[in-house]
Formats: structure tokens, C-alpha cells, sequence
């Protein structure tokens, strides 16, 4: 038999371009063209591209290409890869803009690069940690501002209420360690409470954080300008305008990937672990010197203003000043959310990170509120509580101070970039499980979530635009989701852990349990001490984003439903076939692709099925099985795609087919109508960008072969 391959391939020659997977060395380069045309070397790196007639009947000519310039590339039997060449835009100005997105964003990276962007623990503690570790330069200021409604004499009660939310920290980090260890593929709070619980608590955990991690944005970057306009109180007018261009930048560089976020991002977040360090070095130093008048370590100054009383002091005060000061605890559970983001072995460099993240959090908490009611601090709006004490414990408004500022600032503002790697890690998991669209799940050029960033990045403009960009407006929106996902997620750990009954399952479930209620009980205190505070508005949020997930996979599971597929094989029926090519993309096997290869097998006896590798996690195995079940007669061709497109490869793979000039080149597209308008929104819309794309080729037939679906509330359920 020869090994030539039929008609209507690519080229099989491997090009030496590293960002395509190569052929194994000792399968031979097989003829292109007709079957008398055999390979043959003409220079190092020459091949035999492609033969193609000439002008004048009987003659043929040879298109001799480079290797690293060939688009398609074969790497197995009916298995193909595209290179970065199929990326390449063809007209001037789609080439333009193609050049911009590079500069600004990087080349595109292939799929087999993607442990190269996992994280080490240095670059994971300031990415993941960034949001908890920037809460320690204003949760301090949260508490005193609950306080001072009962006047400046009961500010001392501070560092108590620190104290207890330091315990509450403790016992959420080793629940959270366990979480890791038990779902090393990610997903925290989601993961747990729906294996664990059910679909409605994974519902509202996954709500809960995707909440959570918009607030995050706005909080972090009001708070990051906040400390801008402390130093600097000219710019107050402009807090706006200094926010969103925080979250624009923010947004750019994540798009860049995830590990050159993580090289960008670490040197700031060291610089204000150093800087704020140094700050509670020196006053512990100065109380004990005494350079403090009338403050010791075991004594206060008192305060350094008088505010009048507002209310009495109180029960329900004090678990305000609690309830203020949890939000030192957002951002604990992005580790748990992101274990896939960390190099080998993951789980075991998560947890060593969350323990790190965990000291370091409650020593600047604690540490700072202690200075702060040592130093008689009374917050104001005019300047945040870590400015006044970073000016006393440095000694005025030196370079010391300042780099304080600045080192918070940065910081406050990098806090967001937590949720910009949380977010669309967590909707990547949410859409995967059909509760999000499934442009969620797909990774863009540079192996991160665009998507999920991109939409993050809108949100949370809209907020501060809404909010004017006050961080005391916005943190009673804060804390509720967080603490909500904190006993979703530590409920379902005491579910596991009954039922698991791994070694050391009893400790475990008396941790997460005794968590369980605690985090559960300061939910409570939030939403009902914040609720007139503007909390209420989450309240409402979380149930109505838990109600459009549901309604999201009613939508997806209608679909597949619909679209469901008898058992057996299915045998064309042929009617007066021609030879002409037709290629049939493919992506899941439903009733769409059925109507789409009966038709193509109606018309031509030359049919391809092609598919596309979008998802590196994809195993076509099942995929290629299913097909030579049902379609024995058809040939599926397999085309990876490392740059995670698929339009590019798609026409790559076309032009590569040695398809004579005078014969048109037939594509039939299976395409479902949704009854709604919106519900397209929900699917990737693959094939319009398909038909749009092969409308310019030449000499090149589009049939779209369509599956009408039902109303899914009128709809039969079989």
C-alpha cells in the first residue's frame, strides 16, 4: 500500500518551528501531490510544498516554501498541528492592528508552554497574596472607624477585636490548607461546596467570590488612591480618573500572561512587605526608647484629637468594629482558587504560600493596630490611619515615610491584581461546568483567561465610576461575599471529611467545623450591622447571579439535549456523488454535525471531517472513537491548534490542501439557531466568524447546514 496520503491533505513535511509539535523521527516525509510526485531535499531547510498545474495543459510547476514558513504541519496519521504562521493576518490593516496587539500583549504562546507561566512560590505570594497582605493598610483604619461613633475614649478596644480577627485568620488558613490538598485542581469555595454539598451551595459559593473578586478591584484601587492623595492632596479631585487607569493597566498587563504579571508584580509587593515591616520595627523601637512621649509599649498616648460620641458604647458596636475589620481576611481563599497557577508538585507549594501569607497578614495587622492605639491615632478623612502612623514611627514626613506611602499605595493597587488571576480562573472552572459561557474557558494568546480579565476589568471601572471611587463607600459591600464562601467552603470540608475519613479526619472536621460557625456567624454580623451601609446590595446581587448561572446551564443542558444523538453508526446515503473536496468542521459530535455530514456525503464522495484542538486538556481520543463509531466511512482529521484559535488553523489547513484550481473547494459549516437573540451571546458564534472569514476566499462554496432548536420551555424533554 502506498504511503502517500489521499488527496485533499496537507502536506505532511514537519517544520522545524518550535511552536508546533514535530512529527516522531522515524516516520518518513510522505509525497504532496499526485502519486508519481515523490520527496525530495533541495537545500538544508528546503521541502517540496506543493504541486500545482501550469498554465498550459499538461504542465505542473513546484512551489518551494521554507519549513519554519509552512502553516500546517502533519504530526501523525490523520493528525495535523498549525504554526504560528497560520496566526499570521492577511490584510494591511488586520495586520496593523495584529502588530499593536503584539506590542502591547507579546507574541502568541503555544499551548505546550504552559508550565513554563506556572508560578514559583516568590511570584505566587505577591500575586495571590497581594489583595490579603494590602487589607493590613486599611482594615486597622475600618475598625477605629467604628469605634469613634462612642467617642475617642474606646478606641483601645481596637487591638482585642485585631486580636480575635488574627484567631478567625488562623483557623480559615488551616481549613484552606486542606482545601488545597484536597482539590489540587483549583476552584476552591465552588469545587468544595458543590461535590460536597450540592449545586445550589456551589452556586452561591462561585457567586459569592465572583462578587467578591469584583469588589476586590474597586476596594483595593480607591484604597490605592486613597494613600496617593494622602501624600499628595492635590490630586483628590482626580481619584476618579487615577482609579480607572489603575484598573486599565492592571487589565493590560495580566493580558500579557500570568507569569510576566507575576515578574512585574513582585517587586512591589516586596518593597511594602519591607517598608511596612520597617515601620513596625521603628515604633516598637521608639516606644521602647521612649522617643514617643507618654507611650510605652504597655501604655497610650491619648488621643490625639476629640471626636464627640455619636452612640453609646456597646455590644453591636463592637461586633461593627469586628465585622469592618474582617476584610483583612479577603483575599485567603485566591491560594485555594489557584492551585493549577503553581509549578510542581502544586498543592504542596499552595499550602507552604497560604502559611507565608498567613504570618505575614496577621503580624502587619496586628502590629499596625497596636501601633495605632499606642500612638493615640484618631482616623480622619483628610489622611489614612497607616500614613499617621508611618509619619510617627519614621519620625516626621522624611524619605522613609514617603517611600511607606508609596510602597502602600502600589500595593493597594496591585491588590486587584489577586482577582485579576482569581476571577478568570475561577469563571474558566464555572464556564467548563456550563454555568458561564464558554468564552470564559478559553485561554488568549498569552495562556491567561482574556476573557474573564477583560470582563473584570469593565465591571470594576463601572463600580469606582459609581462609587466616585470611595473606599469607605464600597468596603461595606466588601467582606459579606467572602465570609459567605468562607463557610460554604468549610461545611463542605466537614461533609468530605465524614465521608472521606482520611487519616486525621476527626482534627480536620473540628477545624472546619469550629470555622464553619464562626465565619458563618460573622457573615451575619456584616450583612446585618453593613445592611443599611449599602450591604444590602450584595444581598440582592448573590441571588441574582446565582439565578443567571442556573438559568446559563438550563440553557447548555437544553442544548445538548436537543442536539442528542441516536446509538449505532450512521451510514450516509449517497446520491450521485461528485469528487469534489468538501470539508466539515467539527467540534462535539451532536445532531447539527450529523445534518452537516449527510449533506456533504449527498453531494461528494471527497469528504474530510476536520477538527480543531482548541483546549489543551482536550483528549480527542473519545472524540475520534465516537466519530469512527457513527461515521465509519468519513475520514476525521485532527488539526491541534497550540495558539488556542481557531479560524487561523482552520484556513491554514484549507489553502495547505493540494485542491486544483478549477475545482471549488465546498465547506459545510453545522450551525443550531437558538430561539432567542441573546442566547447566541452564550455560544462562541464559531461558524459566522467562519462564514465571514472564507466569504473573501476565492474559488471557495460555504454551506451552512442549520438545526433549528425549540423553545426549551415548550420543548419535549427527550
Amino acid at each position: 500500500m502506498s504511503d502517500d496520503p489521499p488527496a485533499g491533505e496537507p502536506s505532511p513535511d514537519p517544520a522545524p518551528d518550535d511552536s508546533a509539535p514535530r512529527a516522531a523521527p522515524a516516520a518518513p516525509a510522505a509525497a504532496v501531490g499526485p502519486p508519481d510526485t515523490a520527496p525530495r531535499r533541495l537545500a538544508p531547510e528546503l521541502r517540496i510544498g506543493e504541486v500545482r498545474r501550469g498554465a498550459k495543459p499538461g504542465t505542473r510547476y513546484v512551489r518551494v516554501t521554507r519549513a519554519a514558513e509552512r502553516t500546517v504541519v502533519r504530526t501523525g496519521d490523520q493528525r495535523y498541528s498549525a504554526t504560528l504562521r497560520a496566526e499570521e493576518a492577511h490584510s494591511a490593516l488586520s495586520r496593523l492592528w495584529q502588530r499593536f496587539r503584539y506590542w502591547l500583549l507579546g507574541r502568541p504562546l503555544a499551548t505546550s508552554r504552559a508550565i513554563e507561566e506556572r508560578l514559583s512560590k516568590v511570584k505566587a505570594l505577591a500575586i495571590f497574596s497581594s489583595d490579603a497582605l494590602s487589607s493590613s493598610a486599611y482594615a486597622t483604619e475600618e475598625i477605629l472607624l467604628a469605634l469613634v461613633l462612642a467617642g475617642t475614649g474606646f478606641l483601645h478596644v481596637a487591638l482585642p477585636v485585631a486580636v480575635a480577627i488574627a484567631v478567625l485568620l488562623g483557623v480559615v488558613v488551616l481549613s484552606y490548607r486542606q482545601t488545597v490538598h484536597a482539590y489540587p485542581q483549583g476552584g476552591g469555595t465552588y469545587s468544595v461546596a458543590r461535590e460536597n454539598l450540592g449545586r445550589w451551595p456551589g452556586l452561591i459559593g462561585g457567586a459569592a467570590l465572583l462578587t467578591d473578586y469584583v469588589l476586590t478591584v474597586a476596594v483595593s484601587v480607591s484604597a490605592g488612591v486613597l494613600a496617593i492623595t494622602s501624600a499628595l492632596p492635590e490630586l483628590a479631585d482626580y481619584r476618579v480618573q487615577l482609579a480607572v487607569g489603575g484598573v486599565m493597566v492592571m487589565s493590560a498587563v495580566n493580558l500579557r500572561g500570568v507569569r510576566e504579571a507575576g515578574t512585574v508584580f513582585a517587586a512591589p509587593t516586596y518593597l511594602f512587605i519591607a517598608a511596612f515591616g520597617a515601620m513596625l520595627v521603628t515604633g516598637v523601637v521608639r516606644l521602647l526608647t521612649g522617643d514617643i512621649a507618654g507611650a510605652t509599649l504597655a501604655t497610650s498616648v491619648a488621643p490625639r484629637h476629640d471626636v464627640e460620641a455619636a452612640q453609646a458604647m456597646g455590644l453591636f458596636l463592637v461586633l461593627r468594629a469586628f465585622s469592618s475589620g474582617a476584610t483583612a481576611l479577603t483575599g485567603v481563599e485566591a491560594i485555594a482558587n489557584g492551585v493549577q497557577a503553581f509549578k510542581p508538585p502544586e498543592s504542596r507549594n499552595a499550602a507552604a504560600t497560604m502559611v507565608w501569607m498567613a504570618v505575614i497578614l496577621g503580624t502587619f495587622f496586628v502590629g499596625a493596630t497596636f501601633l495605632a492605639v499606642r500612638f493615640g491615632i484618631v482616623p480622619t478623612e483628610e489622611e489614612s490611619v497607616i500614613s499617621q502612623v508611618g509619619r510617627l514611627a519614621f519620625g516626621g514626613e522624611n524619605v522613609l515615610y514617603y517611600a511607606l506611602q508609596a510602597a502602600t499605595a502600589t500595593i493597594l493597587v496591585l491588590a486587584a491584581n489577586t482577582a485579576f488571576n482569581g476571577f478568570p480562573l475561577l469563571a474558566s472552572i464555572l464556564a467548563r461546568d456550563e454555568y458561564l459561557p464558554r468564552q470564559f474557558a478559553f485561554r488568549g494568546d498569552r495562556l491567561a483567561y482574556s476573557f474573564g480579565i477583560v470582563v473584570l476589568g469593565v465591571i470594576a471601572v463601572a463600580l469606582l465610576i459609581a462609587f466616585q471611587a470611595d473606599t469607605h463607600r464600597l468596603i461595606p459591600l466588601y467582606a459579606i461575599g467572602v465570609f459567605v464562601a468562607f463557610t460554604l467552603s468549610q461545611s463542605g470540608m466537614v461533609r468530605r471529611g465524614r465521608r472521606v475519613r482520611a487519616r486525621g479526619w476527626q482534627r480536620a472536621v473540628v477545624i472546619n467545623a469550629f470555622g464553619a460557625v464562626v465565619t458563618g456567624a460573622a457573615a451575619l454580623v456584616i450583612a446585618y450591622t453593613k445592611f443599611v451601609l449599602g450591604a444590602w446590595i450584595v444581598l440582592v446581587l448573590i441571588p441574582l447571579l446565582v439565578f443567571g448561572l442556573y438559568s446559563i446551564n438550563r440553557h447548555y443542558a437544553f442544548v445538548r439535549r436537543r442536539l442528542a444523538l441516536p446509538s449505532g453508526a450512521i451510514v450516509p446515503r449517497l446520491r450521485q456523488p461528485s469528487d469534489r473536496p468538501v470539508i466539515v468542521p467539527v467540534g462535539e459530535i451532536n445532531l447539527a454535525v450529523v445534518r452537516a455530514v449527510a449533506f456533504a456525503t449527498e453531494i461528494s464522495s471527497n469528504v474530510i471531517a476536520l477538527h480543531v484542538v482548541i483546549d489543551e486538556q482536550s483528549d480527542t481520543s473519545d472524540v475520534e472513537a465516537e466519530w469512527e463509531a457513527r461515521f465509519p466511512h468519513v475520514p476525521l482529521a485532527i488539526l491541534d491548534s497550540p495558539y488556542r484559535t481557531f479560524q487561523a488553523p482552520f484556513m491554514a489547513y484549507i489553502d495547505a490542501l493540494n485542491v486544483p484550481d478549477d475545482v471549488p473547494l465546498t465547506v459545510v459549516l453545522p450551525e443550531f439557531v437558538a430561539v432567542h437573540w441573546w442566547q447566541g451571546y452564550l455560544h462562541n458564534r464559531a461558524a459566522a466568524r467562519l462564514r465571514e472569514a472564507l466569504r473573501h476566499r476565492s474559488n471557495t462554496v460555504v454551506v451552512s447546514v442549520t438545526q433549528q432548536l425549540e423553545d426549551e420551555h415548550t420543548a419535549p424533554d427527550t
